[in-house]
């Protein structure tokens, strides 16, 4: 009996296993267009995924995107729920306590969102008491501020929409967040905000995995130096950015890919 469930169970391995070995299970906050997003039916879009459904393709492996919250991401890596992150995740010491990062495939920084008739002209004047300052909980924005104001007050929101609507609202007085976002939340708010577009932190993103999976980042770091030679990060955004690269260029600032 134990013999014939052994075997049982053997059987039950080699037929899960081609499963596991052929799927690639990547984990992103769809709450962050055009990178990750939702179309109407529910389905999974924008840069983030498109280079997810590419990697898998070069690994040879089917993609699942594994919708996650931004803050439960790395634990969810961490635990083996999924393989990867692909999420507009910054690469910093901090995180690579906890996972490992491929080469970065993206640079972006750190600005705000203002009020509109605001008299804040950058960073340094946040700093003060009275002064409140949206970030979204888990981003590097997040890190920034609690690391460096002491005098003004940070809300810490859980939603990128949330942080923006305080700034329309005039309840906060800036929103910490990357270049291309800001920039989408003042298209979006004209009325009542700014966008200070010059960074003030230069970041640059990567795709996280498990520590030790040493084999795996080769190949992605071999995926993505063919994929921008070949020009895919420039098809990415031609397809998903090309106002913004428009208008980056005329402001002189760099793009991202």
């Amino acid at each position: 009996m134990l013999a014939a469930l052994l075997l049982a169970l053997a059987a039950c391995v080699s037929k899960q296993e081609p499963a596991a070995k052929n799927t690639l299970v990547v984990g992103m906050e769809l709450a962050y267009p055009p990178f990750e997003m939702t179309d109407e039916k529910g389905t999974p879009k924008g840069i983030s995924v498109d280079l997810a459904n590419e990697l898998g393709k070069a690994l040879g492996k089917k993609v699942v995107i594994q919708n996650t919250a931004f803050d439960g991401l790395i634990p969810a890596l961490k635990t083996g729920k999924i393989d990867l992150i692909i999420s507009s995740m910054t690469i910093t010491d901090e995180r690579r306590q906890s996972v490992d990062f491929s080469d970065p495939y993206l640079s972006t920084g750190l600005c705000l969102l203002v009020g509109k008739t605001s008299p804040i002209k950058s960073i340094d004047d946040l700093d003060k008491p009275g002064v409140t300052v949206a970030v979204k909980k888990g981003t590097t924005g997040h890190t920034y501020a609690t690391g460096n104001l002491k005098n003004a007050k940070v809300l810490v929101l859980d939603k990128e929409a949330a942080a923006v609507l305080e700034v329309v609202q005039g309840k906060a007085d800036a929103f910490i967040y990357d270049q291309m976002s800001t920039y989408t939340n003042w298209k979006k708010n004209r009325d009542t905000t700014r966008a200070l577009l010059n960074p003030f932190q230069q970041e640059k993103w990567g795709i996280a995995l498990r520590k030790g999976d040493t084999q795996l980042k080769e190949r992605i770091n071999r995926f993505l130096g063919t994929f921008r030679e070949q020009g895919g990060f420039e098809r990415l955004g031609d397809t998903w950015l090309r106002e913004q690269k428009t208008t980056f260029k005329e402001l002189k600032y760099p793009f991202f890919f």
